[in-house]
């Protein structure tokens, strides 16, 4: 039997997993001597305008990306600290906090799941590709549909190549080893079987409802939206660019949650093929020992979630 009552999401972090619940939000971490630790955040009830605001089509979207990556800062930063101190020792990781010097590799994984969920990454995913368009293509032709599905192809190349890029580095590929293991977790729960190591194993590492799947259906939206308007120069096209972020980041959100919903209707379930796609990118296979961290972050959330009550 498969469960109807309770839809989790979460992210993976540094060494870990990130699961938020109804009323907490758990990471559990593996240190470096193998013992899982916990880093337990109780949600506080959102206010009268937000809560208003994400009942609000297209609207709840945005209001979604920003609360998400406040929320899940705190716990990339909590399994930073707890690599960088494994790494170094507790006292020079404290130094390092002070100086503020964080190492690329640690630098580039928080970015990986950080960074392209916020605003400023979507900002300069968004406006790089326009430009290089603009410079490659600007002059060559003059139709803006094919002018946006050219800047849609660029946006899409150079986000494939950023992951896999960053995905060459030992740490990033770890880290989406445990964004393998939250899909995992998250399916088996969702099918109703018992969450041990072996069965959520059998489960796939891809996820109709998944933020890298948001960010393809980001630029696919776009292209859409990008051709209902006009521009007339470089800086107006970038203007716009701006200007419309807030709306396609809304509609893809409404689209995200439709093909999640459509995902057992066997020909509509291809909608969500180019999200799921990506995710072979932004997730790898994981051990069984980054699932137990996951199925530990998990257990650990829904336990809290029956005790704790909204602040």
């Amino acid at each position: 039997m498969s469960q109807q009552t309770s839809v989790y999401g979460g992210q993976a972090v540094i060494e870990g997993v990130m699961f938020a619940g109804k009323h907490v939000n758990v990471t559990a971490v593996r240190r470096k001597n193998q013992e899982i630790t916990y880093y337990e955040v109780p949600r506080k009830a959102s206010s009268s305008l937000l809560a208003t605001l994400k009942k609000i089509p297209f609207v709840r979207g945005v209001v979604g990306i920003i609360e998400s990556a406040a929320k899940g800062s705190q716990h990339l930063t909590y399994s930073a600290e707890a690599y960088a101190e494994d790494e170094t020792g507790a006292e020079e990781a404290a130094a390092q906090k002070k100086k503020e010097k964080w190492n690329l590799s640690m630098i580039l994984g928080v970015a990986v799941v950080g960074a392209l969920s916020f605003v400023v990454g979507k900002l300069i995913f968004t406006l790089v590709p326009t430009f290089l368009e603009s410079v490659l293509f600007g002059h060559v032709f003059e139709n803006k549909i094919l002018h946006n599905l050219l800047e849609g192809v660029i946006k899409i190349i150079l986000l494939l190549f950023y992951l896999w890029f960053i995905s060459q580095t030992p740490l990033i590929k770890r880290l989406f080893q445990y964004h393998g293991a939250e899909h995992k977790v998250i399916s088996a729960f969702e099918a109703g079987v018992e969450l041990t190591v072996e069965n959520v194993q059998k489960f796939s590492r891809l996820h109709y409802r998944c933020g890298s799947s948001f960010i393809i259906f980001t630029v696919i939206v776009g292209v859409i939206i990008y051709s209902f308007f006009t521009w007339d120069s470089l800086t107006e096209r970038l203007i716009q660019r701006v200007a419309l972020l807030p709306l396609v980041l809304g509609v893809s959100y409404e689209v995200l949650r439709g093909t999640n919903a459509l995902r057992d209707i066997p020909v509509l379930r291809s909608l969500g093929y180019p999200g799921l796609w990506l995710q072979l990118l932004t997730t790898k296979e994981p051990t069984d020992d980054q699932v137990a961290v996951s199925i530990a972050s998990f257990n650990r959330m829904r336990e809290l979630d029956r005790q704790v009550q909204p602040i």
